[in-house]
């Protein structure tokens, strides 16, 4: 008699910590969810102007979103960090700062991101829910977080995955939102640049600056990002001041590349981006205007 196959065990693409996480403000435990890797999961595809990797679809786990899983987010208080913030010991002041806007947070991201859900393995749209609160959180924590710059890189990966959503949900008008969160990226990105020329805040301190997951640009990353925004998503209202903005990230980008020089010492895909985007801003500037 044939022995009856048993049906194959279906791996999903995440699973739950055995170890719970320890919400630094509330103090209560909630588990950590993780992102399987390998077995045709993350199939890299290209590389975006915006220093973003696209995964492209698998015919067994279809498209996903691994950005998502970057950050973590208490379902009692709504205080959501990237992962390596939980650890982080919060001044008192900024601990009681942050569970105070429990609520506020939570009320603001259920306008834009209604019923999400922190309690199951999470969707596109409750990653969004959660980079949101993460943005709203790292309002509320001192310059040793480096929150600047953690918030440029939230609104950028925001303004992503909301087009993402927007594509998946086109009469939600997230194409909108994802314009906002692009203009916001812009504002945090050279907000970070002042923070750092000033000595506010040592962005350039930052471990990773991503911006996305697969790679870290550091410092000249965000150098780049702060021009490609402004040429992108600056304003336009004021001329003058636009092409002052874009004037001073063509020579900011010259700068930090050697464009125009035989230097070959920054090669690969971030040095080609630069080099493109310093003959776009070319075109639009001349040096004899300033």
């Amino acid at each position: 008699m044939a022995t009856k196959a048993k049906p194959e065990k279906k791996i999903g693409i995440t699973y739950w910590s055995k170890e719970k996480m320890i919400c630094p403000v509330c103090k209560k435990l909630f588990p950590r969810e993780i992102m399987r890797s390998g077995n045709g999961r993350m199939i890299a595809g290209g590389l975006t102007p915006e220093l973003h990797r696209i995964f492209e679809p698998s015919a067994k786990y279809g498209r996903i979103y691994p950005l998502i899983y970057e950050i973590g987010c208490c379902p009692h208080c709504y205080t959501a960090f990237f992962w390596n913030d939980f650890t982080v010991k919060i001044p008192q002041e900024d601990n009681d700062r942050l569970f105070t806007h429990s609520q506020q947070r939570k009320s603001a991201c259920e306008k834009i991101f209604p019923y999400f859900n922190l309690k199951k393995e999470r969707t596109l749209f409750d990653g969004c829910a959660m980079y949101y609160l993460a943005l709203m959180t790292y309002d509320d924590v001192n310059e040793e977080f480096i929150p600047t710059l953690k918030k440029a890189i939230i609104s950028l990966r925001l303004a992503w995955l909301t087009n993402d959503l927007h594509h998946r949900c086109a009469d939600h008008n997230y194409d909108l939102v994802s314009k906002m969160f692009y203009n916001k990226a812009l504002f945090f990105y050279q907000q970070a640049v002042y923070n750092e020329t000033d000595r506010k805040e040592k962005s350039s301190s930052l471990n990773n600056m991503g911006p996305d997951i697969d790679k870290n640009y550091g410092w000249d990353g965000v150098i780049y990002l702060c021009g490609l925004l402004e040429y992108k998503y600056g304003q336009q209202e004021d001329i003058q001041l636009r092409l002052k903005k874009l004037n001073e990230s063509k020579t900011a980008i010259a700068r930090i590349f050697g464009l125009g020089k035989s230097s070959k010492s920054k090669p690969g895909p971030l040095l080609e981006h630069a080099r493109e985007l310093y003959d776009n801003l070319s075109k639009l500037v001349k040096d004899d205007e300033f």
